[in-house]
């Protein structure tokens, strides 16, 4: 790869969320447009670096070439007569030097965030277009994440683009007064970046730090915002203290390390201590599930882990934000806290839930419940279960050296 190529693929990566975001505000939240006009300046990195280099900042030379190929775009398909002295007033204004200090990136990617998070989209519309638009994902990269195909995810994000113009959805981040309501949605959607990042669902890789990192970076833009709001301050904490082990959770080779097994000397000691000093305020579901994720911080050994107080948090969490996931969280603490057999009561209880028939999770807690409490064939079986519903190699390997153990 050249060195050419190297940097447009890197300011690909690193670069395009933030300059559509400026884009975008620069044109009064036309997303559409504002798409088409970066992947034009993508275009023509890809000729002009080739030919000169790329540039000592990649980022100012792609958002301005992106603001004009917008402007070229307006004035060729004469979108509006009323577009000409906006226009007129706009053209003499392209410095990204004005534009792109850290303050106006965050405030940028921070509209871009609740844009996309709109309640007038519609929930799996949210996650696509803020992995495209905020978290700079590529196309293929989301049709994985969503079992779909990458034409129809194309057209999915499509939709998505056009409903914001459509809709009026603004280009801002909502007063105080609306800001309660549009937060869930958000949290949410932040929170499932970074899960796939933990745990990738597709693919060889058993995790991608790079969505990790940019679903933490989000985390913290809401906490700036709205540092008094304690479940901002819970995400961002559960996102710290989980993300903490992620240097143990993988081997040399990139296999999975169960946490019984992880050396926690290579936990982040600097990120538990970020995150257990962000746990305070009225609990709600991040923020108890960033406690429970500080008692596996706090904890120097696998055997001295508090799976009692663990269980009994999972048990308040199921009762505000009851949920089939959250219930085969709690049977797996419970088992630990309280033996095997009283984990599977608990799994059996919601063994018939459909939403839980192809989720992965729930076989491989029950496989390790069984294998603790010694019965091997049915081990065996919901062992094979788990391994045959995991889509990420790396997990699957792990599941087999399990079961094989």
């Amino acid at each position: 790869m050249s060195a050419a190529a190297g940097a447009l693929e890197r300011a690909y990566r690193h670069e395009r969320a933030a300059v559509l975001a400026t884009v975008t505000r620069r044109l009064d939240g036309d997303l559409a447009l504002a798409e088409d006009a970066v992947q034009d300046a993508f275009v023509a990195a890809a000729v002009d670096w080739d030919r000169r280099g790329a540039p000592e900042r990649p980022g100012a030379w792609l958002t301005t070439t992106a603001w004009r190929k917008a402007l070229d775009r307006l004035r060729h398909e004469r979108v509006a007569a009323a577009h000409a002295p906006e226009l007129a007033g706009r053209e003499g204004t392209v410095s990204y030097d004005l534009d792109y200090d850290a303050s106006s990136l965050d405030d940028d990617q921070l509209r871009m965030l609740f844009t996309c998070c709109h309640p007038a989209l519609s929930a799996e519309a949210r996650m696509a277009l803020t992995l495209r638009s905020v978290a700079g994902l590529t196309v293929p990269e989301i049709a994985r994440a969503f079992l779909s195909t990458e034409s129809a995810m194309e057209r999915r994000l499509g939709r998505a683009r056009r409903k914001v113009t459509t809709a009026g959805i603004p280009f801002r981040t909502p007063p105080d007064d609306l800001l309660p309501e549009r937060l869930a949605g958000v949290l949410r959607v932040v929170y499932l970046i970074y899960t796939e990042g933990h745990s990738a669902t597709r693919g060889a890789a058993a995790l991608r730090g790079d969505l990790c990192e940019e679903a933490i970076r989000l985390a913290r833009l809401l906490v700036r915002l709205m540092p008094d709001e304690s479940e901002v301050r819970g995400l961002l904490a559960l996102l710290l203290l989980t993300d903490a082990r992620r240097a143990a959770r993988v081997d040399a080779a990139g296999a999975l390390v169960a946490l019984p097994e992880q050396d926690r000397t290579r936990w982040d000691a600097g990120r538990i201590e970020e995150g257990r000093g962000l746990i305070r305020g009225k609990p709600g579901p991040y923020l108890i599930q960033a406690a429970i994720a500080a008692l596996h911080s706090e904890a120097p050994t696998w055997e001295a882990t508090d799976w009692p107080q663990i269980a009994a948090l999972y048990a308040e969490l199921e009762r505000r934000d009851a949920s089939p996931v959250v219930t085969v969280n709690r049977a797996v603490a419970v088992g630990f806290a309280e033996g095997p057999a009283a984990g599977l009561a608990i799994l059996d209880a919601v063994a018939g839930d459909e939403r839980l028939a192809r989720y992965q999770p729930l076989h491989a807690a029950r496989a390790e419940l069984l294998r603790t409490a010694g019965d091997v064939d049915a081990a065996d079986a919901a062992y094979a279960r788990a391994i045959a519903l995991a889509g990420n190699a790396a997990e699957r390997e792990a599941l087999e050296r399990r079961r094989a153990g």
